[in-house]
């Protein structure tokens, strides 16, 4: 399948799930996508370029090295690092989509291709007629900066405090790569000159807002004992990613939606990197991480359960 707006390849169209190969080459997708960002980081290093932030990367285009690579060496990887990004992440104006150009508040104006659903301080939502998809505009915010992550903190009452702060492209990538994981089908689809980042998911139907998530969320995500981690979202819990361990959060009947078959599904989320862990002073954390990658229902303590705590 074709993006309407994009023409580039597509696995999502309307309420339908991908196939299993489908979601799995979804997930390949993501993982290219943060190495291709990844090198391009190292190669301008390489090349003197400074960034102020990931966001002068993800918009580096071609053209703006090409003369340089005929030196060869770091501006030929430079160059070879750009194309690889974009070959997942291509610039795409914000007129492609249907918005109107010359606009000082584009996505506010009406669009005769997009119809929007919904919203919030991450991002804009969308509903394409043309395949039934949602399409979720993720704005930049001050100092470059775009979506939430958290921030870890020594606690009072627990090792870490996390909170959530500004995030950055690599970790929005990373976001989204651990909904498609667990949750709702999720390509990342382009980005605009500006700087807007463009996903695509599959729809579903809203749930209440009120309706308690606790014991509804996906098997893969672990509790977290409390004294471990006390964080400012809902329901956190913890989540593997291959055997790098991830925080996420957020998990409130909003970031949710029902499919056609019934089943519900997490649309958004806010997640990071879990803390680098002291072996010595924080044994504990890390023999439970061990423990928990194996057994998601693993006590605190190896040898007694949680309810004897």
């Amino acid at each position: 399948m074709q993006d309407p707006f994009t023409g580039q390849r597509t696995f999502i169209q309307g309420r339908a799930f991908p196939s299993a190969s489908e979601r799995a080459a979804l997930q390949d997708d993501h993982r290219r996508r943060l190495e291709a960002l990844a090198r391009l980081g190292e190669a301008a290093v390489e090349c003197g370029l400074r960034a102020d932030s990931d966001r002068d990367l993800v918009l580096l285009a071609e053209d703006e090295v090409s003369l340089l690579e005929v030196a060869e060496g770091p501006w030929r990887v430079l160059g070879e690092a750009i194309r690889a990004l974009r070959k997942g992440l291509p610039i795409v104006r914000l007129e492609d989509f249907g918005f109107p150009p010359l606009s000082d508040n584009p996505l506010e104006e009406a669009n005769p291709r997009l119809l929007r659903i919904g919203g919030g301080v991450e991002a804009w939502v969308y509903l394409s007629p043309a395949d039934g998809s949602a399409y979720k505009f993720y704005l930049p915010r001050e100092t470059k900066r775009i979506g939430s992550e958290f921030a870890f903190d020594p606690g009072a009452e627990a090792t870490w405090d996390a909170h959530a702060v500004l995030g950055n492209y690599r970790s929005l990538f990373e976001k989204l790569l651990l909904i498609d994981l667990v949750g709702t089908p999720t390509e990342v689809t382009a980005v605009t000159p500006e700087g807007i980042l463009v996903a695509k998911q599959a729809f579903g139907n809203s749930l209440p807002q009120a309706k308690d998530m606790s014991r509804l969320l996906p098997a893969e995500l672990i509790e977290i004992p409390s004294r471990f981690l006390r964080a400012d979202r809902d329901h956190p819990r913890l989540l593997f990613w291959g055997d790098r361990p991830y925080l996420v959060g957020d998990l409130h009947a909003r970031n949710f939606i029902q499919s056609a078959d019934g089943g519900l599904h997490l649309i958004d989320l806010v997640a990071a990197s879990w803390p680098e862990i002291d072996p010595i002073r924080q044994s504990t954390v890390a023999q439970w991480l061990r423990r928990a990658r194996t057994d998601p229902l693993a006590s605190l303590l190896p040898t007694v359960p949680d309810s004897e705590l």
